[in-house]
């Protein structure tokens, strides 16, 4: 489990790449100050999450829901999911290998075989049929991880919205009108060279500044947005039109991307992946 000191500092880190991304001051603020009390506080964090769940954290000073799922996600991954993004570092593959069954070797070929991104995406090709067919899956395997996702992604502090199952009344997604003018607004000022930008570590050698960067704060939810750094886009051309949007509120979380519709009656129309039916107009 993670020390007080190992919490504090990826605090730290979050915080200082939110204020180099220009992220809300008050954002930044709440991760420094997380920080400062965790580091100090006398007894780990770990064991009051172990003790009392995630109120027990919820209840300290200067923690709050987001922090202490953030908490909770560092003592049960690791890792923090919001830190890779922040670096530009997290990989679908990576992502992948948190499922138990799913080792580096099968989430690559899971990647290469369905090009899906997310949780959630697997989840849906677990579902309808096509994670079966990935070799060295088949129809066991196949429902044991379905199995997972379902228990996991229904559970977890860090939901994030489901194109299999969308939510009927879109109380935990932020709505499609907010991501497709937040989508318009980081495209614009990415042209105009307005934004912060990052040195990605995937798929960039040389280790350019190249990956543009957008925070805000909207309707109650904290927004991260930036072009898609996968090996799909790269391997279509997308990285300038494929655009993911990252959004929390109270430590839940929502992921969705935004793209040039290519085919049917939206084609030439931004929309967002998997909530295509609910663009306006």
């Amino acid at each position: 489990m993670p020390t007080n000191d190992e919490i504090a500092d990826v605090f730290e880190q979050v915080a200082t790449l939110l204020r180099a991304q220009l992220a809300d001051p008050y954002r930044v603020r709440a991760w420094q100050q997380g920080a400062d009390f965790v580091r100090v506080h006398p007894q780990a964090m770990a064991d009051i999450l172990a003790q009392g769940g995630i109120k027990a954290l919820v209840d300290l000073p200067h923690i709050g829901k987001s922090l202490a799922a953030a908490i909770d996600e560092l003592c049960h991954r690791g890792r923090l999911a919001l830190l890779e993004r922040l670096e530009g570092s997290v990989s679908p593959e990576d992502l992948f290998t948190t499922i138990p069954g799913i080792g580096e070797e099968l989430a690559h070929a899971i990647h290469q075989h369905l090009h899906v991104d997310t949780l959630e995406e697997l989840e849906l090709a677990a579902h309808d049929g096509r994670l079966a067919a990935v070799p060295g899956i088949g129809p066991r395997r196949a429902a044991g991880i379905r199995d997972h996702l379902d228990a996991h992604l229904s559970r977890s502090a860090r939901r994030r919205g489901r194109p299999a199952r969308p939510h009927p009344d879109g109380a935990d997604r932020p709505p499609v009108e907010l991501l497709l003018e937040l989508d318009r607004r980081y495209r614009e000022q990415a042209r105009a060279g307005s934004l912060p930008t990052m040195r990605p570590r995937r798929f960039n050698p040389e280790g350019a500044s190249w990956l543009p960067v957008l925070h805000a704060h909207e309707q109650g939810w904290d927004f991260t947005l930036m072009f898609s750094n996968t090996a799909r886009a790269h391997q279509l051309g997308r990285t300038r039109d494929w655009v993911v949007v990252y959004a929390s509120r109270d430590g839940h979380e929502d992921q969705g991307t935004v793209v040039t519709e290519v085919h049917g009656p939206r084609a030439g129309r931004r929309v967002v992946r998997g909530r295509e039916e609910e663009t306006p107009g």
